[in-house]
């Protein structure tokens, strides 16, 4: 039914153009209430609980942060069968983004880019938001970035600022250092960096740490020594690519588009470095696998490359709750498979 006849409509909106179609989307969602809640509930969630860095889930789905950057919708994401949410990225300070259009669509690929520039209204904003709502039926993730305006040198305390607001709230934070939109955001995945900022930041929550599809497997592994030797929590593997491999004909021309690249291109790689971390900790640090997830059978062949938990993004727009459920479902039946 999502794809014969929601998505259409939505493709539509706005004369096509992707942001206004998210943004219609978030707000009929945030509108949902208890009523349609439960209904949508009884229909996509699938209990399939598991445990990763001290935090329970209900199921091992979550929606990844850049779909609701705000919490605008925190109690809907639930009842269309999320585990878990993470909301963000969310910077120190409020930002408007970079300048639109920066969301596009690339149907034939069923993939998107993206170069929204973390705009969001801020981390004390978030705060509020979430004081007021209390707590969710969820666990709750964060993702932090750098202000735009902040420079490099003085990135750990703009973290910080977002971190001692919005930590109370949090199950858990993710720390990302790998978004292409951020003017030398990923320089912060570098080992003296990186060690700088878990340092300040590893203590009261798990922390994780979002990597870039982009990184050599050496770096990769030098960022998993800095992780484990400052405590971080978890790593989430991958944010979207500066890479066009795998793009249909039609959507070539959408290639030079500048901004990161999600969804069906994205997911050898993306199984690829969760397979590498995981295989480099032995299995020791516990991994959000995301990216090019638009299946049942890539949600479980990410779990067999090693990862506890995904997240949907792109494949949420593409193919809507019933993908949710999916993943879940494919979850248990990899547990059924592993019993005697």
């Amino acid at each position: 039914m999502f794809t014969s006849a929601v998505r259409p409509v939505l493709f539509r909106l706005g004369g096509g153009d992707a942001e206004k179609a998210h943004e219609f989307t978030l707000a009929r969602l945030a509108s949902l209430g208890a009523g349609p809640r439960s209904l949508l509930r009884s229909r996509y969630s699938v209990p399939a609980p598991v445990e990763a860095f001290g935090v329970r889930f209900p199921n091992p789905v979550g929606l990844a942060a850049g779909m609701d950057k705000n919490g605008v919708a925190l109690p809907a994401w639930p009842a269309l069968g999320f585990g878990f949410v993470e909301v963000g990225t969310v910077t120190a300070r409020p930002q408007p983004g970079n300048d639109r259009p920066r969301l596009f669509r690339l149907r034939d690929s069923e993939a998107v880019i993206n170069r929204m520039g973390f705009n969001n209204a801020g981390a004390e904003a978030l705060a509020a938001r979430l004081a007021a709502l209390g707590p969710l039926d969820v666990p709750l993730g964060i993702s932090l970035g750098k202000s735009k305006v902040t420079p490099l040198e003085e990135a750990v305390e703009d973290y910080l600022t977002s971190y001692r607001l919005l930590h109370p709230y949090a199950d858990y934070i993710a720390v990302n250092v790998s978004s292409p939109n951020t003017p030398g955001l990923r320089a912060l995945q570098d080992k003296s960096a990186l060690g700088a900022l878990l340092g300040a930041l590893v203590g009261e929550k798990p922390v994780l740490v979002k990597i870039a599809p982009d990184l050599t497997e050496p770096a990769i592994a030098e960022l998993l020594e800095v992780c484990t030797a400052y405590g971080a929590a978890g790593v989430i593997a991958t944010n979207t690519t500066l890479a066009r491999d795998g793009l249909a004909a039609a959507d070539q021309p959408r290639a030079a588009e500048a901004g990161g690249l999600s969804g069906r291109p994205l997911t050898e790689r993306a199984r690829e470095v969760v397979s590498f971390v995981h295989r480099e900790t032995g299995g020791r640090l516990p991994i959000i696998g995301v990216g090019g997830i638009l299946e049942a059978d890539d949600a479980a062949r990410m779990f067999d490359a090693g990862a506890a938990l995904v997240q949907l993004y792109t494949g949420f727009i593409y193919r809507g709750p019933g993908l949710v459920r999916a993943a879940a479902q494919a979850y248990t039946q990899l547990g059924e498979k592993a019993r005697p």
